[in-house]
C-alpha cells in the first residue's frame, strides 16, 4: 500500500484529533460557527457575468466577512467561479467607488455629490431627453396617427434581474414612452 504525503498528513491530523475527542467535520462546522457569529446573512446575485448565480453574503459591523455560494440557488447551486469567489476583494479594495460622483463639463477631476443630487440630475436629464425628442404623431399615408413615444431612451436588462425587476423595467421604460427594452442575452 502506498500513501501520499497529503493522506499521511491527513491521517495524522485525524487521529490527533480523534484522541482530544474531536472529530473533522464537526470541527470544520465549529469553526465555520464561531466565524459567522454575529453575522447578518444577506443573498444577493453576483455581478460579473450574465449567470446571475446566487451568493450568500455575512456581515459583520458593516464589513463583508463571508462569501459563499448559495447552495439552493437554482442556477449555480452554491459553486461560483473563480470572478465570483474573487467578489470579495472587490467589494473590500480602496478604490471602489462607494459614492455618486460627476464630471463638469470642462473639469479633468470628478467630484462626489449626493444620493439626492445624483438622482435629480438622472431625473433632470431624462425629462430633458425625452421632452426634446418626443413623437406624438406619424403619417399613415395622409393622415396622422398618435403614437406618442421617444426613440432617445432606452433600457436594458440583465439575466441577474429577477422577474419582478425585469417587469418593473419594462413598466418604467413604457411610461417614458420607449419601445426600446432589451435584454443582454439577446445581443
Amino acid at each position: 500500500m502506498t500513501i501520499s504525503r497529503r493522506d499521511l498528513l491527513k491521517l495524522g491530523a485525524t487521529a490527533g484529533l480523534a484522541e482530544l475527542g474531536i472529530h473533522g467535520p464537526e470541527a470544520h462546522a465549529a469553526i465555520k460557527k464561531e466565524k459567522l457569529a454575529g453575522t447578518e446573512e444577506f443573498t444577493t446575485a453576483c455581478n460579473f457575468c450574465s449567470c446571475g448565480c446566487g451568493m450568500i453574503c455575512h456581515v459583520k459591523d458593516g464589513e463583508l466577512v463571508s462569501l459563499e455560494g448559495d447552495s439552493d440557488h437554482v442556477i449555480n447551486e452554491g459553486a461560483l467561479c473563480s470572478k465570483g469567489a474573487a467578489m470579495v476583494a472587490a467589494h473590500k479594495s480602496d478604490q471602489r467607488v462607494k459614492t455618486p460622483m460627476i464630471r463638469k463639463p470642462g473639469s479633468d477631476k470628478w467630484e462626489d455629490i449626493s444620493w439626492d443630487d445624483a438622482l435629480n440630475l438622472v431625473a433632470k436629464r431624462i425629462k430633458e431627453t425625452r421632452d426634446a425628442n418626443w413623437i406624438a404623431t406619424e403619417k399613415d399615408g395622409d393622415k396622422d396617427v398618435p403614437v406618442n413615444r421617444t426613440d432617445a431612451i432606452g433600457f436594458i436588462g440583465g439575466a441577474q434581474n429577477t422577474n419582478e425587476e425585469c417587469y418593473m423595467i419594462t413598466k418604467m421604460g413604457r411610461l417614458l414612452g420607449t419601445v426600446q427594452v432589451e435584454h443582454q442575452a439577446r445581443l
